[in-house]
């Protein structure tokens, strides 16, 4: 047999699906829960839960992941530092890390001023300790990549730390959305190799000799070796997944998908087969990348987003473990659920929480150990691996919440603990509608918050379940109406009785608890809505049938006005010709060879690539264009269907 292997691995459940490659058909599956920081274990726990007899005939192994798009949300991604030569951003970046020094290139790739090696030094020195990675962008790096590549060599002969440049990652002009493209890919690698990683010990382990790729971000397949120098590109590679999975469990060629993880809610659209791409590139939060990915509209909103109170409900942003799946596995939670005191609704906050809990981690050794304040150090030598309450540090510590809350909000930050509270997965919990793990836990949990808005515990988690819900409703409607605020499209979805939007293509709900919002989602929107056969496992099944894709983009410019010399930029090089003609053969050929050189690497011959080429021309002036930009994309064909 044939068979291929999806594993997915989010923020609550990694999923496993086992695929007959000749027909595509669902042979077996398995949820387990994700484990982290150590992810080996829920790997090999999903994996174990599947046929043995099928490992045996497993040829390829395909994964996605949530992880990255999680810890960007969440705002905790690995500390990087930021090296820009030849300009400085005035706007806020997400890193302490960084540095301007002299250098950079003009619109034509020349050198503007000498590259500062020794400013380079010396910020490489002073950060190496506190960084996972560096990333470099320069100045119209895009035209000329010499001083990103310098600073590159650099930092790798004075370290052995993972180093990304701009020009690596998009050809596209912006030099502040560069920046950012850069610093997330840089932030993210040890997040990748860990997960990485993680597959390879367990496929060893297991004795599944396959070929390992990996989803990126629009949809296609990547060769792991790419996408571990390169994770910023599967930073949508788990909803990628569950956009083409439930295509294909669905057999349907245009659907919407909703897939409603552990951190967020994903919604994307697929058209004639063919994922809708963004033409602006990937927004993640509040930062816009140049990654090309999926179109899609994301939320701060899942199962385990943190549902806390202070004089009304809030739910998230920040992702927290249920308190129904913590007491599972520590019954004494329940207990500890009976003695919360209270807090004054004034000073409550998403940490200061009566049902706040705290649990310790220890990071893989793989990983890069944080540095820890005194502070910080003072409440790791309280919180150990079983749950504490945050009235119980308060009364260790002998301060109240407020004055260490800040130093929880660092510890969470770097992973080290994780905070546990009530939960979507919860209030499904208390109303009977999901039931997988400790319902006491929920219930407790709920009458607790209940009390502060005057409620019982039922109607406190049907608000919970009726936000969610419209949450992914208003979503939906905000993913078709584009230029639009939020709060006029909320308008209108509160007002059901009278009014609803219309979807006019199938939706798909994909997700472990998604059949409890299917009724309250059809009060609020008028569409065909589907909870289809897997899918539970939707994302794992969307790893394996994806295809392989280049996308190559070549500008030819005009040297200067008058000129008859014309330069072709590409990912690869900038070369100078004496006339348009000759420039234009050479893009046209490079483009073709750059798509064929991808796709060889993953034995795809002109058989199995489908090969567009599309030129867009600015001006003429005397018969000659200005500039002409060459688009070409390249589809490769891995699977096919008996």
């Amino acid at each position: 047999m044939n068979l291929g292997l999806g594993i997915d691995t989010g923020g609550t459940y990694t999923d496993a699906a086992v695929m007959d490659l000749s027909s595509g058909g669902i042979l077996d599956s398995n949820k387990a829960l994700t484990t982290y920081p150590d992810l080996i274990i829920g790997i090999k726990d999903v994996i174990s839960g599947l046929n043995p007899e099928y490992l045996k005939d497993i040829n390829l192994v395909s994964v996605s992941t949530t992880l990255a798009t999680n810890s960007t949300l969440e705002g905790k991604g690995y500390p990087a530092g930021l090296i820009l030569v030849g300009y400085s951003i005035p706007r806020q970046l997400f890193t302490r890390h960084i540095v301007s020094v002299s250098g950079g290139h003009d619109t034509e790739g020349n050198e503007i001023d000498d590259l500062d090696t020794e400013a380079v030094r010396n910020f490489v020195l002073q950060t190496q300790c506190r960084v996972s990675a560096f990333a470099v962008s320069s100045y119209f790096g895009v035209r000329n990549p010499e001083h990103e590549l310098k600073v590159k060599e650099i930092i790798q002969n004075l370290t052995d730390l993972p180093v990304v440049c701009g020009h690596e990652l998009s050809q596209g002009l912006g030099a502040y959305e560069r920046a950012v493209t850069a610093l997330l890919n840089a932030q993210l690698i040890p997040i990748n190799a860990n997960f990485i990683n993680s597959i390879k010990a367990v496929m060893q382990e297991k004795n599944i000799d396959a070929r390992l790729m990996m989803m990126k971000c629009d949809g296609s397949l990547v060769r792991i070796e790419d996408a571990l120098e390169k994770p910023v590109e599967s930073i949508f590679s788990g909803p990628a997944a569950s956009l083409v999975g439930a295509a294909h469990i669905t057999r349907l060629r245009t659907c919407v998908t909703v897939d409603v993880g552990g951190t967020s809610t994903d919604i994307a659209l697929i058209s004639g087969g063919i994922p809708e791409i963004s033409d602006s590139g990937a927004v993640v939060g509040d930062w816009r990348t140049m990654v090309k990915a999926i179109k899609m509209k994301t939320s701060a909103m899942g199962g385990d987003s943190h549902v806390w109170v202070q004089r009304k409900a809030f739910i998230g942003p920040q992702r927290v473990i249920p308190l129904c799946l913590t007491a599972s596995h520590y019954p004494a939670l329940l207990e500890k659920l009976d003695k919360v005191e209270t807090f004054q609704s004034r000073t409550m906050t998403g940490i200061m929480q009566p049902t706040s809990f705290f649990v310790r981690h220890i990071e893989p050794a793989s990983l890069k150990v944080a540095d820890f304040s005194p502070a910080e150090e003072e409440l790791l030598k309280i919180i150990g691996e079983e749950p504490v309450s945050i009235f119980e540090i308060s009364k260790q510590i002998g301060s109240h919440p407020i004055i260490f809350s800040d130093s929880l909000k660092a510890l969470l930050q770097k992973r080290t603990i994780s905070q546990i509270g009530f939960t979507p997965t919860d209030a499904l919990h208390v109303l009977g509608e999901y039931t997988a793990w400790d319902r006491e836990a929920a219930l407790k949990g709920a009458e607790i918050l209940a009390r502060y808005l005057k409620l019982d515990r039922e109607a406190f988690a049907f608000i919970v379940k009726h936000q969610v819900a419209k949450n992914i409703a208003l979503n939906l409607a905000s993913f078709f109406v584009e230029g639009l605020k939020k709060t006029d499209l909320e308008k209108v979805i509160d007002q059901p009785g009278y009014i609803r939007f219309r979807i006019n293509v199938p939706v798909v709900l994909i997700g472990a608890p998604v059949k409890a919002y299917v009724s309250e989602l059809k009060q609020i929107i008028d569409a065909e809505i589907r909870v289809p056969e897997h899918h539970e496992v939707g994302n794992a099944i969307g790893a394996l049938v994806g295809n392989v894709i280049k996308r190559v983009e070549i500008l030819i410019r005009q040297l200067e006005a008058g000129n008859h010399e014309y330069s072709v930029f590409s990912e690869k090089e900038r070369m100078t010709f004496g006339n348009y003609k000759a420039a234009l053969e050479y893009g046209r050929g490079l483009a073709r060879s750059l798509v064929e050189e991808h796709m060889a690497a993953y034995r795809l011959g002109p058989d199995r690539i489908h090969f567009d080429l599309k030129q867009a021309n600015i001006g003429p002036i005397l018969d000659q264009p200005v500039e002409t930009r060459l688009s070409a994309i390249g589809i490769g064909t891995l699977l096919r269907w008996e």
